[in-house]
């Protein structure tokens, strides 16, 4: 499955946003209103929980000076990764597509195709106000 934002025009340039992405607590200020529970486990994890959801372990999997962060599913269970592309507009702006790309079977698939996109959609309007 795979789901992708809109990209969205900040107005940092491509390594301040990169820089704040690779912070990984600050993926808590992206986070939609319903989260329940953030926490950053070391350099490269964290978990968060949104309320009425399980957990999920996000890890970075890898990462690109200033165009691009990759994290995935700490578990196998789920394998998924979220993906940020920066691409650099100016030097105090810069732009950011959002994609999610998952392993699951079609019935897990239809069950979970909205509500990532509407975390993903939430995760991109917050990235905006950075």
């Amino acid at each position: 499955m795979h789901i992708e934002t809109p990209n969205t025009v900040i107005p940092k340039g491509d390594k301040e946003v990169f820089e704040f992405l690779t912070d990984l607590k600050n993926f808590e200020k992206l986070m939609p209103d319903n989260i329940d529970k953030f926490e950053v486990i070391n350099d490269d994890r964290f978990l968060f929980a949104l309320k009425g959801m399980p957990e999920i372990v996000l890890q970075r999997k890898e990462q690109t000076p200033y165009s691009q962060i990759v994290l995935g599913a700490a578990s196998d269970k789920l394998p998924f990764t979220l993906s940020a592309r920066i691409d650099s507009i100016s030097e105090n702006s810069s732009e950011v597509a959002l994609s999610f790309e998952g392993e699951f079977n079609a019935m897990m698939a239809m069950m979970v195709k909205k509500p990532i996109t509407n975390f993903m959609t939430t995760l991109s309007d917050n990235l905006s106000k950075i």
